[in-house]
């Protein structure tokens, strides 16, 4: 059956305001650890323990604050000390390294707002990564995000 949108914007934006935290936690916490499983491991991560960074994909209304705890990343319901900024196509071209990370903010398509400095040191920390988020499972499913959109 082919998809009813022309975008799936239009339903993501109306279905994220509706679901509940412990959902979006079990939707969005195992792909991301799946993802960065081995930096976490590694102990890379560990500068991010207790912190909080929002993402925010303003074009699709949400709004994420992720924390490390226990070298796990999780969402939390609290309050982000920095929050990088952007359109969804911007974190899409962040995640699939389609794009170099420095650029994306400099060209101000992606923004740091709040903590500078915890900020840089995220982006800095996935710039450093030998491998995006967008490998395995999770790649193959940005990749049909990606073409749904583009029809």
């Amino acid at each position: 059956m082919p998809w009813p949108f022309s975008t799936p914007l239009p339903v993501v934006k109306k279905l994220d305001a509706k679901v509940p935290l412990t959902l979006k936690r079990r939707l969005v916490e195992p792909p991301l650890n799946r993802a960065y499983a081995k930096p976490l491991r590694a102990g890379e991560f560990d500068e991010l323990e207790g912190r909080r960074v929002g993402l925010a994909i303003d074009d699709l209304g949400i709004a994420l604050v992720l924390s490390v705890e226990r070298s796990r990343l999780v969402l939390v319901d609290a309050t982000p000390e920095v929050v990088i900024r952007g359109g969804w196509r911007e974190f899409l071209c962040l995640a699939t390294r389609r794009e170099d990370p420095d650029g994306l903010f400099f060209q101000r398509r992606l923004a740091i707002e709040g903590d500078t400095e915890l900020g840089l040191t995220v982006k800095n920390l996935l710039d450093g990564l030998e491998e995006g988020i967008a490998q395995g499972r999770l790649g193959d499913w940005l990749s049909r995000l990606e073409r749904l959109a583009n029809r």
